[in-house]
């Protein structure tokens, strides 16, 4: 079946529409092959507004829906997940161009997930604070927020959405989505398959999940509105910086998810096979195009050659293709643009005295004109320079070589980001040097594992220009609500806090 016939197939079977495939100016392509897919209709201004007056009145309802019970509609949303991971996970392959078995997996992030958010639904809690006045209980509540705008990226076309869209919903949240231009078609799969909970749920109010499709413009236009109390964007950190500063202007909140540089020491104790294994993965999986991908690998100098050696005939070796054959283990980038920043990092790396020693070609381009596959790229860079410093987001991987401990931290931490962070290592104190508060910057710290990849159960984000927010796991919940500390005097007196006297004569 040819890709624009599978898709359609595919989205059908998820409840979405035929005629909202052919409904607007909005062209959808595959990068597999270059085909279109469809095109659907962008959501104007007004129409935005309308989503967003609906989900605040649906605030308004679903704020008193007693936790649990709004778990139970999470609960109801994985289920329809279970039911159609292949056809979803097929279908994030057509539109981003990942390999079958990541497609597989993002849907499998978003059960967990959605697991997650059932369980925390019954765990929102607050706490009881000791209080210095006598007769008095001090408490902490946590509350619902109000409605919440996630922006996401193409990258993870409907795993960060339901990060954010799990834990919302079960805080007491009605959800606004725009997902990236390019992956509207994965975004109505999401919303109808919610849609089905929703009526096998019952009783949810109009606009609890609203989707806007679009630009920046709509971007601008949920981050300006008073009424969206929180905005978690996911993308450059270009993009964070852009909008950050629109949403602080009227006292919001925002949680940034933005760029990634993540680095992995080689220490000269790691476990060379595991450090190939880990490293290839890390680099070229997604084509590179992960915010968790390996960008630079700083190995001890005295066993640089060994390492860059393996890892180039990992590299000439790794099957690079259409994403759908079972072979194949890199897909294409997700388009010409893309290609055209790693020509432009190549050119840049030599220019700064870097070997290619791997890599950098465009590949199928006899079969697939007009898709843009990259065969995976490994470059060793005398230093770290300005093009090291910079996130290129492709299977683009730089080699730096270190002497002692503390200049590969130094390496690892000298750059803009603070994502993901990894060392190999098998001595016990480097690797607790690594993860104490003087080693990796970043939000992301793992051991003898790349930087690629989480799971739900930890908070997920990171540090400096990635933007500092925290989606999924851990105590990420308390991003969608609002605390309230609160006094109760159960006596007939009225002691003051701090000892304050303040009697009014008689």
């Amino acid at each position: 079946m040819s890709a624009p016939g599978q898709a359609t197939s595919l989205l059908e079977q998820l409840g979405v529409d035929r005629a909202q495939l052919q409904s607007g100016d909005l062209v959808v392509r595959t990068p597999i092959t270059g085909e279109e897919l469809a095109r659907v209709a962008r959501t104007d201004a007004a129409a935005t507004d309308a989503s967003i007056q609906r989900a605040a009145a649906a605030f308004t309802a679903w704020s008193d829906v007693p936790g649990p019970h709004r778990g139970e509609l999470v609960r109801l949303l994985g289920e329809e997940l279970r039911r159609e991971k292949e056809a979803l996970g097929a279908l994030v392959t057509l539109e981003v161009g990942k390999i079958a078995q990541e497609g597989l997996g993002e849907v499998q992030e978003m059960i967990d997930i959605c697991d997650f958010a059932v369980g925390l639904s019954r765990q929102l809690y607050g706490r009881s604070i000791a209080s210095e006045r006598p007769g008095h209980r001090l408490t902490e509540t946590w509350h619902p927020l109000g409605p919440i705008a996630v922006i996401s990226a193409f990258n993870f076309p409907v795993a960060v959405w339901s990060w954010n869209a799990a834990l919302a919903l079960v805080c007491g949240d009605p959800v606004i989505w725009k997902p990236s231009e390019r992956t509207p078609l994965t975004a109505l799969a999401c919303m109808s398959l919610l849609h089905r909970a929703v009526e096998r749920f019952g009783g949810a109010p109009t606009g609890l999940a609203e989707l806007v499709i679009g630009g920046a413009d709509r971007a601008v236009q949920l981050a300006d509105d008073p009424r969206i109390p929180l905005v978690s964007a996911t993308g450059s950190t270009q993009m964070g910086k852009d909008l950050a500063p629109r949403i602080a202007a009227r006292l919001g909140r925002s949680l940034l998810e933005l760029g990634g540089n993540n680095a992995a020491i080689v220490a000269p104790s790691a476990d060379l096979d595991l450090v190939v294994r880990g490293v290839l993965f890390s680099a070229v999986g997604t084509a590179g195009q992960r915010c968790t991908s390996l960008r630079r690998l700083i190995v001890h100098e005295t066993i640089a050659d060994e390492v860059v050696d393996r890892l180039a005939a990992a590299y000439r070796s790794v099957p690079v293709g259409d994403p759908r054959d079972p072979g194949t283990l890199v897909g294409p980038l997700i388009g010409a643009d893309s290609f055209g920043r790693l020509e432009e990092a190549v050119a840049d790396a030599r220019a700064a005295g870097g070997e290619v020693v791997a890599g950098g070609d465009r590949l199928l381009a006899d079969e697939f004109p007009d898709a843009w596959y990259a065969s995976p790229t490994l470059v060793r860079m005398p230093s770290q320079s300005a093009v090291v410093e910079r996130e290129t987001f492709a299977p683009l991987l730089y080699v730096l070589t270190y002497s002692e401990p503390d200049e590969a931290i130094a390496l690892q931490n000298g750059v803009p980001q603070g994502l993901a962070s990894s060392i190999f290592t098998t001595d016990l104190r480097e690797a607790e040097r690594f993860l104490a508060s003087s080693g990796s910057d970043c939000g992301i710290a793992n051991v003898n594992i790349g930087p690629s990849g989480a799971e739900i159960g930890g908070a997920f984000g990171g540090e400096k220009e990635t933007g500092g927010g925290r989606e999924s796991g851990s105590d990420a919940w308390k991003a969608y609500m609002r605390r309230q500390t609160a006094t109760v005097n159960y006596t007939n007196e009225l002691p003051l806090a701090q000892g304050i006297v303040f009697d009014v004569p008689s």
